[in-house]
């Protein structure tokens, strides 16, 4: 065979493995190493922390839950009320995440890393745990609704989830948004303990 036709033939087989070569290296792997994984938990519902409380009666009845998220510029508390005596109460968030009956008082003053007095309407006011009140209705339900400005999940001196933890506490009566230190709020009808998570 003819020298140069046999230097043509090598030159294209040579030339036909190495493309081979580089498509196959080139193309998307389909397992193992270097493969984008589905996404973790972390990364499909983010990385701030969120926190649940379900709150119970002195008697260990269910009133509720609510859940925190990070929102903005601070945390926000949504939830349902549920099981309740028609009428309009105060609902706070206090700095201690312990509720123990009958009176609650394990879950500490209001939440108040800032060292103000109690209420909107004080000049001097107010807590962070200051919520609005909440209105029952006849079928014993309500929604608590509320933006906690200034503050954080963890880390800070703000943190819901701080070392000790905090609670959300509904009260036996009305606040008036003024009287140092609770609102003239009543008793702890119900307690309930942030935990992380949903």
């Amino acid at each position: 065979m003819d020298r140069k036709v046999v230097t043509a033939i090598v030159s294209a087989l040579a030339l036909g493995a190495g493309v081979n070569a580089c498509s196959s290296s080139m193309a998307e792997p389909t397992s193992g190493a270097g493969q984008s994984a589905a996404p973790s938990a972390a990364m499909t519902t983010g990385t701030a922390p969120v926190a649940h409380t379900e709150l119970f009666d002195k008697d260990g009845k269910s009133k509720g839950r609510a859940v925190a998220r990070p929102m903005g510029d601070g945390v926000h508390v949504t939830g349902d009320l549920e099981n309740v005596t028609p009428g309009t109460y105060a609902i706070h968030v206090h700095t201690t995440g312990t509720c123990t009956a009958p009176d609650f008082t394990s879950a500490g003053p209001h939440w108040n890393p800032e060292g103000k007095q109690h209420g909107k309407e004080n000049p001097s006011g107010p807590h962070k745990g200051d919520l609005p009140n909440v209105t029952v209705g006849a079928d014993g339900k309500a929604k608590v609704s509320s933006h906690i400005m200034g503050v954080t999940m963890t880390g800070g001196t703000a943190a819901l989830l701080d070392a000790d933890g905090a609670a959300l506490v509904l009260h036996a009566g009305v606040d008036d948004y003024k009287s140092d230190p609770t609102g003239n709020a009543g008793g702890r009808a119900a307690c309930g303990v942030f935990k992380a998570g949903l």
